[in-house]
Protein backbone atom coordinates (compact mmCIF):
# COMPACT_ATOMS: atom_id res chain seq x y z
CA UNK A 1 0.00 0.00 0.00
CA UNK A 2 1.50 3.92 -1.04
CA UNK A 3 3.19 4.58 2.40
CA UNK A 4 3.56 8.28 1.34
CA UNK A 5 0.43 8.83 1.86
CA UNK A 6 -1.10 11.08 4.99
CA UNK A 7 -1.76 7.62 7.29
CA UNK A 8 -5.95 8.79 8.04
CA UNK A 9 -6.03 5.88 11.31
CA UNK A 10 -3.52 5.25 14.00
CA UNK A 11 -4.69 2.98 16.84
CA UNK A 12 -2.60 1.65 19.27
CA UNK A 13 -1.61 -2.60 19.49
CA UNK A 14 -4.49 -4.00 21.80
CA UNK A 15 -7.01 -1.77 20.52
CA UNK A 16 -10.68 -3.83 20.61
CA UNK A 17 -12.52 -2.66 17.79
CA UNK A 18 -16.29 -3.86 18.58
CA UNK A 19 -19.25 -4.07 15.50
CA UNK A 20 -21.78 -2.35 16.42
CA UNK A 21 -24.24 -4.85 14.44
CA UNK A 22 -23.20 -8.25 14.40
CA UNK A 23 -20.91 -8.03 18.06
CA UNK A 24 -17.52 -9.18 16.66
CA UNK A 25 -15.00 -8.36 18.40
CA UNK A 26 -11.78 -8.15 17.33
CA UNK A 27 -8.05 -7.01 18.93
CA UNK A 28 -5.25 -5.03 16.70
CA UNK A 29 -2.11 -6.86 16.70
CA UNK A 30 -0.26 -4.92 14.07
CA UNK A 31 -0.49 -2.63 11.37
CA UNK A 32 -0.31 -4.15 7.73
CA UNK A 33 -0.53 -1.08 5.72
CA UNK A 34 -2.17 2.09 4.35
CA UNK A 35 -3.47 3.64 1.92
CA UNK A 36 -5.54 6.88 0.56
CA UNK A 37 -8.90 5.66 1.74
CA UNK A 38 -7.86 3.61 5.21
CA UNK A 39 -5.93 1.17 7.32
CA UNK A 40 -5.48 -2.11 7.21
CA UNK A 41 -3.98 -4.06 10.75
CA UNK A 42 -3.59 -7.40 11.20
CA UNK A 43 -6.67 -8.57 14.54
CA UNK A 44 -7.59 -11.62 16.50
CA UNK A 45 -10.81 -12.89 16.72
CA UNK A 46 -12.94 -15.73 17.82
CA UNK A 47 -12.26 -17.43 14.64
CA UNK A 48 -8.80 -16.65 14.06
CA UNK A 49 -6.13 -14.15 12.41
CA UNK A 50 -8.22 -11.84 10.08
CA UNK A 51 -7.19 -8.36 8.06
CA UNK A 52 -9.14 -5.96 9.29
CA UNK A 53 -9.13 -2.40 7.19
CA UNK A 54 -10.88 0.81 8.98
CA UNK A 55 -11.94 3.44 6.14
CA UNK A 56 -12.54 6.83 6.89
CA UNK A 57 -16.05 6.91 4.74
CA UNK A 58 -18.64 4.52 3.97
CA UNK A 59 -18.09 5.02 0.43
CA UNK A 60 -14.70 3.41 0.22
CA UNK A 61 -16.08 0.60 1.93
CA UNK A 62 -19.10 -0.47 0.25
CA UNK A 63 -16.98 -0.33 -2.95
CA UNK A 64 -14.65 -2.17 -1.74
CA UNK A 65 -16.99 -4.50 -0.09
CA UNK A 66 -18.61 -5.11 -3.66
CA UNK A 67 -15.65 -5.60 -5.37
CA UNK A 68 -14.60 -8.32 -2.97
CA UNK A 69 -17.93 -10.39 -3.29
CA UNK A 70 -17.95 -10.01 -7.18
CA UNK A 71 -14.30 -12.13 -7.02
CA UNK A 72 -16.32 -14.24 -4.72
CA UNK A 73 -18.52 -14.87 -7.50
CA UNK A 74 -15.71 -15.35 -10.08
CA UNK A 75 -15.65 -18.98 -10.50
CA UNK A 76 -11.65 -20.25 -10.72
CA UNK A 77 -9.69 -17.81 -8.95
CA UNK A 78 -9.19 -17.28 -5.25
CA UNK A 79 -7.35 -14.41 -6.04
CA UNK A 80 -8.55 -11.70 -3.62
CA UNK A 81 -8.87 -12.37 -0.47
CA UNK A 82 -12.00 -13.70 1.25
CA UNK A 83 -14.41 -11.54 2.63
CA UNK A 84 -15.57 -11.77 6.30
CA UNK A 85 -17.50 -9.39 7.69
CA UNK A 86 -18.96 -5.76 7.38
CA UNK A 87 -19.56 -4.18 10.29
CA UNK A 88 -19.48 0.12 11.87
CA UNK A 89 -17.07 0.86 15.04
CA UNK A 90 -18.79 3.03 17.43
CA UNK A 91 -16.21 5.47 19.52
CA UNK A 92 -16.19 7.83 21.30
CA UNK A 93 -16.49 10.79 18.35
CA UNK A 94 -18.11 8.73 15.64
CA UNK A 95 -19.06 5.81 13.91
CA UNK A 96 -16.55 4.36 11.86
CA UNK A 97 -17.19 2.01 9.09
CA UNK A 98 -14.90 -1.46 8.67
CA UNK A 99 -14.61 -4.84 7.24
CA UNK A 100 -12.33 -8.22 7.58
CA UNK A 101 -11.33 -9.99 5.07
CA UNK A 102 -8.89 -13.40 4.85
CA UNK A 103 -5.19 -12.78 6.27
CA UNK A 104 -3.54 -13.78 3.17
CA UNK A 105 0.18 -14.70 4.63
CA UNK A 106 3.36 -14.79 2.66
CA UNK A 107 6.20 -12.70 1.19
CA UNK A 108 5.31 -10.02 -1.60
CA UNK A 109 6.24 -11.34 -4.84
CA UNK A 110 9.55 -9.33 -5.28
CA UNK A 111 10.87 -10.77 -1.57
CA UNK A 112 9.90 -14.49 -3.75
CA UNK A 113 11.70 -13.94 -6.72
CA UNK A 114 14.37 -12.42 -4.66
CA UNK A 115 14.98 -15.67 -2.57
CA UNK A 116 13.76 -18.34 -5.36
CA UNK A 117 15.22 -16.94 -8.41
CA UNK A 118 13.93 -15.17 -11.87
CA UNK A 119 12.30 -18.96 -13.14
CA UNK A 120 9.79 -18.33 -10.72
CA UNK A 121 8.05 -14.97 -12.56
CA UNK A 122 6.40 -16.85 -15.87
CA UNK A 123 4.96 -19.57 -13.63
CA UNK A 124 3.76 -17.01 -11.14
CA UNK A 125 3.01 -14.58 -14.33
CA UNK A 126 0.53 -17.71 -15.74
CA UNK A 127 -1.13 -18.03 -12.43
CA UNK A 128 -1.85 -13.99 -12.21
CA UNK A 129 -3.25 -14.28 -16.13
CA UNK A 130 -5.74 -16.80 -15.67
CA UNK A 131 -6.84 -15.11 -12.70
CA UNK A 132 -7.17 -11.93 -14.78
CA UNK A 133 -8.85 -13.32 -17.72
CA UNK A 134 -11.75 -14.93 -15.51
CA UNK A 135 -11.96 -11.39 -13.77
CA UNK A 136 -11.69 -9.22 -17.50
CA UNK A 137 -14.76 -12.01 -18.29
CA UNK A 138 -17.09 -11.05 -15.37
CA UNK A 139 -16.30 -6.58 -16.59
CA UNK A 140 -13.37 -5.67 -14.15
CA UNK A 141 -10.30 -4.88 -14.55
CA UNK A 142 -8.00 -5.14 -11.49
CA UNK A 143 -6.31 -1.59 -11.75
CA UNK A 144 -3.48 -1.04 -9.26
CA UNK A 145 -1.26 -4.15 -9.63
CA UNK A 146 1.90 -3.99 -8.46
CA UNK A 147 4.78 -6.57 -6.51
CA UNK A 148 3.60 -5.02 -2.74
CA UNK A 149 -0.64 -6.04 -3.94
CA UNK A 150 0.71 -9.50 -4.43
CA UNK A 151 1.66 -11.92 -2.05
CA UNK A 152 2.75 -15.73 -2.95
CA UNK A 153 1.43 -18.36 -0.28
CA UNK A 154 2.21 -21.82 0.36
CA UNK A 155 3.80 -24.06 -0.67
CA UNK A 156 2.23 -24.75 -3.15
CA UNK A 157 3.18 -21.51 -4.51
CA UNK A 158 0.47 -19.38 -5.11
CA UNK A 159 0.21 -15.88 -6.04
CA UNK A 160 -2.55 -13.52 -4.42
CA UNK A 161 -3.75 -10.26 -3.95
CA UNK A 162 -4.02 -8.38 -0.68
CA UNK A 163 -5.18 -5.17 -2.51
CA UNK A 164 -8.47 -4.66 -4.40
CA UNK A 165 -8.88 -1.13 -4.15
CA UNK A 166 -8.35 -0.18 -7.58
CA UNK A 167 -10.70 -2.58 -8.98
CA UNK A 168 -12.76 -1.01 -11.36
CA UNK A 169 -15.40 -1.89 -14.03
CA UNK A 170 -14.47 -1.91 -17.94
CA UNK A 171 -15.55 1.37 -19.65
CA UNK A 172 -14.86 3.41 -16.50
CA UNK A 173 -11.84 5.90 -15.18
CA UNK A 174 -9.10 3.75 -13.19
CA UNK A 175 -9.74 4.19 -9.72
CA UNK A 176 -6.57 3.99 -8.18
CA UNK A 177 -3.05 3.37 -9.75
CA UNK A 178 1.06 3.92 -8.97
CA UNK A 179 2.60 5.67 -11.32
CA UNK A 180 5.94 3.28 -12.47
CA UNK A 181 2.96 0.65 -14.21
CA UNK A 182 0.40 2.92 -15.23
CA UNK A 183 0.54 3.19 -18.91
CA UNK A 184 -0.86 6.45 -18.80
CA UNK A 185 2.19 7.64 -16.81
CA UNK A 186 4.17 6.47 -19.66
CA UNK A 187 2.14 7.71 -22.23
CA UNK A 188 1.28 4.50 -24.02
CA UNK A 189 -2.62 4.60 -23.11
CA UNK A 190 -4.95 5.83 -21.40
CA UNK A 191 -6.57 5.38 -17.75
CA UNK A 192 -10.08 3.76 -19.00
CA UNK A 193 -10.45 0.36 -17.56
CA UNK A 194 -10.07 -2.35 -19.95
CA UNK A 195 -7.95 -5.67 -20.53
CA UNK A 196 -5.07 -3.87 -21.87
CA UNK A 197 -4.43 -1.58 -18.67
CA UNK A 198 -3.56 -4.70 -16.45
CA UNK A 199 -1.78 -6.09 -19.04
CA UNK A 200 0.63 -3.66 -19.30
CA UNK A 201 1.15 -3.53 -15.91
CA UNK A 202 1.91 -7.35 -16.15
CA UNK A 203 4.72 -6.36 -18.44
CA UNK A 204 5.82 -3.67 -16.05
CA UNK A 205 5.79 -6.33 -13.13
CA UNK A 206 7.99 -8.61 -15.36
CA UNK A 207 10.63 -5.47 -15.78
CA UNK A 208 10.68 -4.42 -11.85
CA UNK A 209 11.07 -8.48 -10.80
CA UNK A 210 14.41 -9.11 -13.15
CA UNK A 211 15.96 -5.56 -12.19
CA UNK A 212 15.12 -5.69 -8.47
CA UNK A 213 13.90 -1.98 -8.36
CA UNK A 214 12.04 0.95 -10.18
CA UNK A 215 13.35 2.54 -13.56
CA UNK A 216 13.75 5.92 -13.59
CA UNK A 217 11.37 7.22 -15.92
CA UNK A 218 12.82 9.49 -19.34
CA UNK A 219 11.88 10.89 -22.53
CA UNK A 220 11.04 8.05 -25.00
CA UNK A 221 8.34 6.15 -23.46
CA UNK A 222 8.37 2.46 -24.96
CA UNK A 223 11.54 2.97 -26.73
CA UNK A 224 13.45 3.33 -22.83
CA UNK A 225 10.66 0.39 -21.95
CA UNK A 226 12.15 -1.74 -24.91
CA UNK A 227 15.75 -0.48 -24.49
CA UNK A 228 15.30 -1.77 -20.89
CA UNK A 229 14.02 -5.21 -21.80
CA UNK A 230 16.65 -5.91 -24.34
CA UNK A 231 19.26 -4.93 -22.13
CA UNK A 232 18.22 -7.71 -19.78
CA UNK A 233 19.16 -11.34 -19.79
CA UNK A 234 16.46 -12.84 -17.63
CA UNK A 235 13.95 -10.24 -19.42
CA UNK A 236 15.43 -11.85 -23.46
CA UNK A 237 13.68 -14.67 -23.69
CA UNK A 238 10.53 -12.92 -22.84
CA UNK A 239 11.06 -9.67 -24.77
CA UNK A 240 8.53 -10.40 -27.39
CA UNK A 241 5.86 -11.03 -24.72
CA UNK A 242 6.51 -8.33 -22.89
CA UNK A 243 6.91 -5.53 -25.40
CA UNK A 244 3.69 -6.92 -27.01
CA UNK A 245 2.02 -6.39 -22.92
CA UNK A 246 3.21 -2.62 -22.96
CA UNK A 247 2.25 -2.01 -26.30
CA UNK A 248 -1.06 -3.08 -25.68
CA UNK A 249 -1.15 -5.95 -28.63
CA UNK A 250 -2.80 -8.52 -26.59
CA UNK A 251 -6.53 -9.20 -26.91
CA UNK A 252 -6.96 -10.60 -23.27
CA UNK A 253 -5.19 -11.96 -20.74
CA UNK A 254 -5.69 -15.73 -22.05
CA UNK A 255 -3.56 -14.55 -25.24
CA UNK A 256 -0.49 -13.53 -22.90
CA UNK A 257 -0.83 -16.81 -20.91
CA UNK A 258 -0.54 -18.77 -24.16
CA UNK A 259 2.24 -17.13 -25.27
CA UNK A 260 3.90 -17.66 -21.89
CA UNK A 261 2.93 -21.40 -21.68
CA UNK A 262 4.54 -21.86 -25.36
CA UNK A 263 7.61 -19.99 -24.97
CA UNK A 264 8.40 -22.27 -21.49
CA UNK A 265 7.44 -25.86 -23.28
CA UNK A 266 9.87 -24.64 -26.31
CA UNK A 267 12.63 -24.41 -23.56
CA UNK A 268 11.94 -27.10 -22.40
CA UNK A 269 11.94 -29.19 -25.40
CA UNK A 270 15.04 -27.39 -27.02
CA UNK A 271 17.04 -28.46 -23.86
CA UNK A 272 15.88 -31.81 -24.19
CA UNK A 273 16.93 -31.99 -27.87
CA UNK A 274 20.29 -30.26 -27.00
CA UNK A 275 21.01 -32.46 -24.19
CA UNK A 276 20.24 -35.17 -27.11
CA UNK A 277 22.99 -33.98 -29.68
CA UNK A 278 25.41 -33.77 -27.17
CA UNK A 279 26.04 -37.25 -27.16
CA UNK A 280 25.57 -38.01 -30.20
CA UNK A 281 28.99 -38.31 -31.60
CA UNK A 282 30.66 -40.44 -28.65
CA UNK A 283 32.60 -43.27 -29.64
CA UNK A 284 31.95 -46.70 -28.45
CA UNK A 285 34.00 -48.41 -25.37
CA UNK A 286 32.72 -50.73 -22.90
CA UNK A 287 33.02 -48.51 -20.35
CA UNK A 288 31.59 -45.76 -22.58
CA UNK A 289 28.98 -47.94 -23.24
CA UNK A 290 27.82 -48.70 -19.93
CA UNK A 291 27.82 -44.46 -19.82
CA UNK A 292 25.80 -44.37 -23.08
CA UNK A 293 23.32 -46.56 -21.85
CA UNK A 294 22.67 -44.99 -18.38
CA UNK A 295 22.58 -41.62 -20.40
CA UNK A 296 20.33 -43.07 -22.82
CA UNK A 297 17.77 -43.83 -19.77
CA UNK A 298 18.35 -40.01 -18.56
CA UNK A 299 17.49 -39.03 -21.55
CA UNK A 300 13.98 -41.00 -21.99
CA UNK A 301 13.06 -40.10 -18.27
CA UNK A 302 13.84 -36.40 -19.16
CA UNK A 303 11.72 -36.88 -22.12
CA UNK A 304 9.25 -38.31 -20.32
CA UNK A 305 9.30 -35.58 -17.52
CA UNK A 306 8.84 -32.93 -20.33
CA UNK A 307 5.65 -34.71 -21.51
CA UNK A 308 4.75 -34.47 -18.11
CA UNK A 309 5.27 -30.85 -18.07
CA UNK A 310 3.56 -30.46 -21.12
CA UNK A 311 0.42 -32.17 -20.25
CA UNK A 312 0.38 -30.74 -16.73
CA UNK A 313 0.80 -26.68 -18.09
CA UNK A 314 -2.28 -27.59 -20.58
CA UNK A 315 -4.30 -29.25 -17.56
CA UNK A 316 -3.93 -25.70 -15.79
CA UNK A 317 -4.55 -24.28 -18.95
CA UNK A 318 -7.81 -25.94 -19.17
CA UNK A 319 -8.60 -25.29 -15.70
CA UNK A 320 -7.41 -21.72 -15.48
CA UNK A 321 -4.77 -22.43 -12.43
CA UNK A 322 -1.05 -23.27 -12.13
CA UNK A 323 0.22 -24.19 -8.73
Amino acid sequence: MNNTLKKPFSLPLGTKVKGKWHKECYTIVKELGYGANGVVYLAQCNSGEVALKICDNSYSVTSEVNVLKAFMNVKGTNLAPSLMDVDDWQTRERIVPFYTMEFIKGPNVRVFVDKKGFAWVPVLMLQLLANLDEMHREGWVFGDLKPDNLIVTGPPYKIRCIDVGGTTMKGRGIKEFTEFFDRGYWGMGSRKADERYDLFAIGMIMINLAYGKQIEKKAGGIHQLNQIVEQNNELIPYKHIVQYALRGKYQSANDMRKDIIELMSNKVSSHSRNKGKGQKHVKSSPSRYKKRKQSKWAHRLETLLVVLILGFLYFLYIYGEIL
